[in-house]
């Protein structure tokens, strides 16, 4: 593996650059398929999915982050790199997301594994399957694979700059040096929240904070004895000792959204299924290479994905 040459140090550059950075791919070759996955009987959510031009490898199953979606510049990219490998890449929406509040009773949350557990099932074909997570994402994959421990569902899972602590990320965000991403996260919740025509906008307004949010919002939705029973119960590090898949973690130790602290979690040292890697640099999602190719991050997960199909993770590894 590569090390990690950052174009900038300043994670908050990083953070904002990644985001908007250009993603510009001849897809042609590449058609996308737009479906509607039922989970439920009152829930649809949107899969799109792309195949390579050659026999297939496996399959990759991409999670986006909060307020996020297929279109998302680090899923763009890094699906791109995955068709280039012979991986079909499945861009997997969590409810309400990419347009389908209208079809979804409820909303999502960081901790519900059901859909893509119902979509993991249904998509199984004999290939290797892959789930990689970015971001709240990640915390989804990284639970699902804690839930179905050993199994043959899934071959391998890569989490990145996911906050496993989930109370610990709300914290860290709400600090002034977040106000900005914060502010942006809450303008897209409420948007879509309302889009579900069951929310009156004098109740998004009232919640000033993702605390909030989840506290008066998305905790009362799924029966949780508000934000902090929701957060206690649906982190993923409470899952990690449990996962029996080889896994990946790639987090940034100055991530302004996540306290690197989280990941001195003892699981991350005892469990053999476990790797982490942790960068100096990196801001949130924002691996971007000061030479070569610019997306690192994309680089690093098409590699685990070929180094597992070739020889399964065997023993916790810590950079």
């Amino acid at each position: 593996m590569q090390a990690f040459d950052p174009l900038f140090r300043n994670p908050h550059v990083l953070t904002i650059l990644a985001n908007f950075w250009p993603r510009e791919y001849d897809t042609s070759r590449f058609p996308m398929e737009d479906r509607l996955i039922r989970t439920d009987e009152d829930t649809q959510v949107l899969v799109q999915t792309q195949r390579p031009l050659t026999a297939p490898l496996g399959q990759v199953v991409f999670v986006h982050g909060l307020e996020g979606g297929g279109d998302a510049g680090y899923v763009k990219s890094m699906a791109w790199n995955a068709l280039q490998a012979g991986f079909i890449a499945h861009r997997f929406h969590m409810r309400t997301c990419g347009g389908t509040a209208h079809l979804c009773k409820t909303l999502y949350h960081a901790g519900l594994t059901s859909d893509l557990r119902t979509f993991l099932e249904a998509e199984q074909s004999g290939l290797p399957t892959f789930a990689v997570g970015f971001s709240l994402g990640g915390n989804v994959v990284l639970k699902l694979a804690g839930e179905l421990g050993a199994t043959e569902l899934i071959q391998g899972v890569c989490a990145i700059s996911t906050p496993i602590d989930l109370a610990a990320g709300v914290r860290r965000m709400g600090k002034l040096d977040n106000r900005l991403y914060e502010r942006r996260f809450l303008k897209r919740m409420r948007k879509r929240l309302f889009a579900t025509g069951r929310y009156s906008r004098r109740q998004l307004e009232s919640a000033r904070s993702l605390y909030e949010i989840d506290d008066k919002i998305t905790a009362p939705s799924f029966g949780f004895e508000g934000a902090d029973h929701y957060y206690a119960t649906q982190s993923a590090i409470g899952f990690l000792d449990r996962i029996r898949v080889p896994t990946l973690l790639i987090q940034s130790k100055d991530d302004t959204y996540i306290p690197f602290e989280t990941y001195q979690h003892p699981a991350l040292s005892s469990n053999p299924f476990l790797r982490l890697v942790a960068t100096e640099h990196g801001g949130h999602l924002g691996f971007l290479k000061r030479h070569g190719p610019r997306f690192w991050l994309d680089e690093v997960v098409v590699e685990f994905l070929i180094e597992t199909l070739r020889k399964p993770v065997s023993s916790a590894r810590t950079r």
